[in-house]
């Protein structure tokens, strides 16, 4: 620096010279220069003008600083500015402010467009409802917005604070949204739930958090109790459709379920949270909020840790999670944000891995043959489902919690950063990780029901692996004059991934449009595997596994879209994925379950020296997929727009696709024949009304998509996987808001779905060394007009809620229509009758703005009138009649469902949890407000 050559006494001549020598040289220009002035445009990130904008221009020479408020056309002008470098700043509720610099030069006019960006979807909803003056927005549970381009419903965050249970997963949260329905066994926020969209199971669409898709390698598929509890989700942006090209993940097929994360706050604030209610469920949470802090205040995070704890509705299904996520944020300059997150989840639970059957949730007095002669059926405690107990110490019975564990701890991180550049560029490139790492033991003996004692002979004759014809588990079974002693054939089973990717894209706003390009790239490596155990001996494991296996995925999905403003009401949005997915296999020997020993000869050790565990094969493959989608929202009015969509979506294969020894040919499928992968084009128009006191968006939609994987065995036992019959779902769905004054509304969707199956299935490959891929081996009838299983007919969601001062309340009934379900390839053997499930929630919090604000009181009321309806069944057997003789008695095979509907009781059935109640008080402990 200049001190540290010269004195101070130079330095100040110095700097007096330099200072005149600027006056004179600069005076004459001044006196004879024009004024200049700065105007332009601020839009939202889509290209719509904001009415309620500020805007301040401050010269960076003199400090001279100016401000206004932009017109209803969202235009400011600045005059008579000296020439110079200044500072652009505009702000606006609800929006990130955004800084500009510009150099103005004597006489020039500058025209600038100022693109404000919206922080998250929550604030997006509250800008648009102030925008457009709609009360019945601002207090929508659920809501569409204006600028959509498919059928999206925004979960609000008021709606899942104040309208689901505080130990609601995901599932619950979206339960209510528009041709959705959640199903869980064991109650809300415990265990698997399962969710449903258009007919769509899980692993037939996307589920992302903060952008970052997540699901099993396996299948992509989800598990709701891993990853990230209710108290990790801010907002949900429920899009049924698969959306743009820029809606990146591995099945993009149906739709999109896009978790967010919670919103930093701005003030301080420490939380504490207890909940008690049914099924003795328990919480204890602690949320902290930063608030802005440190040097410039550019910091801000906040933190959650909690523990949940519940015997479950189900009988010996305990849960247990410890949680904890932690959000940061540090905004390095006005144009530079860095962000991380970090969550942790430990799941523990005694699940036992099977579904009771009819018979044993209703017993004999249902009219099923249960094959029961004095032995007494005792009850399974909640949902009133009887088991053939009779001391649950005893080791010989599978369902003691001690011989059913999961242990499954799961982390997730993310590292963001954002940045804005000249001439409206903005980047952003987000680094990920998460692993899953799930441990189990369970007992896995196959249910026997219990014959009378005269009908068992003093010796076996039943073949290996059954008995008296039923399939059971590899384990030791003894047939006595007493009954069955089956000692629990036990799995040990492991299922582990680590991924590492990358989320990133930029963006470029001008006054043609928006355009958007990016990459999604992901690594997993996975180890899983089944064995055979005997819980009895130190669960010893069996040498040969069911299946054992190691694998690699890669996925990519380069992205590029323009969302072009044609005019200022009309926008198109084209755009192209490419969808690239590679696997690579290790599977080793096993007994057969899967690709077999993989030596000439029984895959039984004891028989055959020649097997070894450490033996495997390598296989692989990859699938790419062009996706197209195009858009078109053309706003009628400020308060009403309408849009048309077409899309394609893909799923990426499950493993089992590989689970054959790709390098022999013969009786199995040639080498590196695989599966085509499944696809759907999806097209949809629809329409967005806000009015001061309702809402309404309705859309119609027709998709053409195949279906899922299945397989057969060829002559050599190998599996043949197959497409099942393609389909087209068509329907209609509408979702409505209305307020009424003092916080009193309504809320309203309804769907109607169309979906059948719209061919024949033919699965090819024969046997010998003719095979070939289309050589048909088998061919099963799907006419067309049969149901796609599990659409229901129609879906209805009505409520009512008060959002006025210190109260919260509502009520939420859900209607779900009648369902078809099938068995293998065999269609519509069963059908779900309809079933609704209601929730009732009161809410009291304080706002006195004192030390305690926002301490909350909620009383939460799920199925409140103790349905206990049917949701699903798996069906027994085939239709095959086969009957057991023994010692003379003839039994009716309970494995066999024998035509339309089973008779005998021995399908799996699940069926609504019953009533829960939680009460919970959160403490709020924030500095003054």
């Amino acid at each position: 620096m200049i001190h540290t050559i010269v004195n101070r006494r130079n330095f100040t001549l110095l700097f007096s010279l330099f200072a005149l020598l600027l006056f004179v040289s600069t005076r004459p220009l001044q006196a004879q220069s024009a004024a200049a002035a700065v105007g332009g445009t601020v839009t939202d990130a889509i290209g719509g003008v904001l009415q309620n904008a500020t805007v301040n221009v401050k010269n960076e020479t003199t400090g001279a600083a100016k401000s206004i408020q932009v017109d209803s056309q969202g235009h400011f002008s600045f005059s008579g500015l000296a020439p110079g470098r200044y500072s652009v700043e505009v702000s606006a509720p609800g929006f990130s402010t955004t800084r500009r610099a510009v150099q103005l030069n004597a006489g020039q006019n500058m025209d600038i467009i100022v693109p404000l960006n919206i922080g998250d979807v929550s604030q997006q909803v509250t800008v648009e409802a102030n925008a457009v003056g709609s009360v019945a927005a601002a207090l929508a549970p659920m809501d569409a917005l204006l600028d959509a381009t498919s059928a999206r419903t925004i979960i609000t965050p008021a709606f899942i604070q104040n309208f689901t249970s505080p130990i609601a997963d995901y599932g619950e949260i979206v339960n209510m949204a528009p041709n959705t329905f959640t199903t869980s066994s064991d109650g809300v926020g415990l265990g698997q739930s399962k969710t449903y969209f258009r007919g769509f199971p899980d692993g037939d669409y996307d589920i992302d958090f903060d952008g970052i898709p997540f699901y099993d390698t396996n299948s992509p598929t989800h598990h709701s109790w891993a990853f990230f509890p209710a108290q990790s989700i801010g907002s949900v942006d429920f899009d049924r459709s698969p959306g743009s090209a820029s809606t990146i993940g591995p099945t993009p097929f149906g739709g999109s379920i896009h978790l967010l994360s919670r919103d930093l706050d701005p003030l301080q604030n420490l939380r504490v949270t207890f909940a008690g209610g049914s099924f003795n469920t328990y919480l204890y949470d602690a949320q902290y909020d930063s608030g802005s802090f440190g040097p410039g205040h550019k910091l801000n995070l906040t933190a959650d840790v909690h523990h949940m704890q519940s015997d479950g509705y189900q009988t010996l299904n305990l849960q247990a999670q410890n949680a904890g996520s932690l959000k940061v944020e540090y905004k390095v300059s006005d144009k530079t944000t860095i962000a991380g997150y970090s969550g942790i989840v430990w799941a523990d639970a005694n699940t036992p891995n099977f579904s009771a059957t009819r018979c044993q949730m209703y017993g004999v007095g249902a009219g099923y043959n249960c094959f029961i002669t004095g032995t007494t059926l005792y009850p399974h405690t909640g949902a009133g489902i009887n088991f053939l107990l009779t001391n649950n110490s005893d080791p010989l019975l599978y369902l003691n919690k001690q011989y059913n564990w999961y242990h499954v701890p799961t982390d997730f991180e993310y590292v963001t950063v954002q940045s804005q550049f000249g001439h409206g560029f903005s980047f952003e490139f987000k680094p990920y990780t998460y692993d899953y790492d799930n441990s189990e033991k369970y007992s896995n003996a196959t249910t026997i029901t219990e014959l009378p004692a005269s009908a068992f002979p003093a010796t076996p004759t039943s073949p290996a692996g059954t008995y008296l014809g039923l399939p059971v588990a590899p384990c030791n079974v003894a047939v006595t004059k007493k009954g069955v002693t089956a000692i629990p054939c036990a799995v040990d089973k492991y299922n582990s991934y680590r991924k590492y990717g990358e989320v990133s894209r930029i963006s470029q706003v001008s006054k043609f449009g928006i355009f958007n390009a990016g990459m999604w790239y992901e690594w997993a490596n996975t180890n899983r595997h089944q064995y055979p155990t005997d819980p009895l001996n130190n669960w010893t494991d069996q040498l040969l596994p069911n299946f054992a296996e190691k694998f690699v995925t890669n996925s990519y999905q380069p992205f590029a879209e323009f969302q072009w403003h044609i005019t200022s009401r009309l926008n198109f949005t084209p755009g192209v994925k490419f969808a690239y997915y590679t696997v690579g296999t290790k599977q080793f020997a096993d007994d057969g379950k899967t690709i077999g020993c993989l030596v000439p000869g029984p895959c039984d050790p004891s028989k055959n020296p020649a097997i070894n565990p450490n033996a495997f094969i390598a296989n692989g493959g990859s699938y790419f997929s062009t996706l197209p989608s195009g858009s078109i929202n053309y706003r009628i009015r400020n308060n009403w727009s309408a849009y048309v969509q077409a899309a394609q979506g893909s799923i990426v294969p499950p493993s089992s696709v590989f689970d054959y020894n790709q390098g022999t040919t013969g009786n199995v499928i040639p080498p590196a024949v695989l599966p085509k992968q499944q696809k759907n084009t999806t097209y949809q128009a629809g329409t967005v009304l806000k009015l001061k006191y309702f809402t309404f968006d309705a859309d119609y939609f027709h998709v053409h998509f195949d279906n899922s994987y299945s397989s057969v065995l060829n002559p050599a036992g190998e599996p043949v996987y197959f497409l099942q019959p393609s389909s087209i779902t068509q329907g209609f769905e509408a979702e409505a808001n209305a307020t009424f004054g003092h916080g009193l509304g309504v809320y309203f969707n309804g769907s109607y779905d169309h979906a059948v199956y719209s061919g024949t299935l033919n699965v090819s490959c024969n046997s010998g060394a003719s095979c070939t891929s289309t050589t048909p081996q088998l061919t099963v009838a799907a006419p067309s007009g049969l149901w796609v299983q599990q659409t229901p007919s129609n879906i209805e969601t009505v409520g009512a809620t008060y959002q006025h001062k210190a109260w919260d309340a509502a009520f939420f009934d859900k209607s779900i229509g009648q369902q078809y379900i099938d068995n293998g390839a065999y269609h519509n053997q069963y059908t779900i009758p309809r079933f609704n499930m209601a929730n009732a929630f009161i809410n009291y919090t304080l706002r006195t703005g004192g030390r305690f604000d926002q301490t909350k009181f909620r009383l939460s009321l799920n199925n409140i009138f103790n349905s206990s309806s049917a949701t699903g069944i798996t069906l027994a057997g085939s239709p095959v009649t086969q009957n057991i003789t023994a010692n003379g008695t003839t039994y009716t095979d309970p494995f066999n469902t024998s035509g339309p509907t089973p008779i005998n009781g021995q399908d799996n059935v699940s069926i609504l949890a019953g009533r829960s109640i939680m009460l919970s008080v959160t403490f709020g402990l924030a500095p003054k407000r």
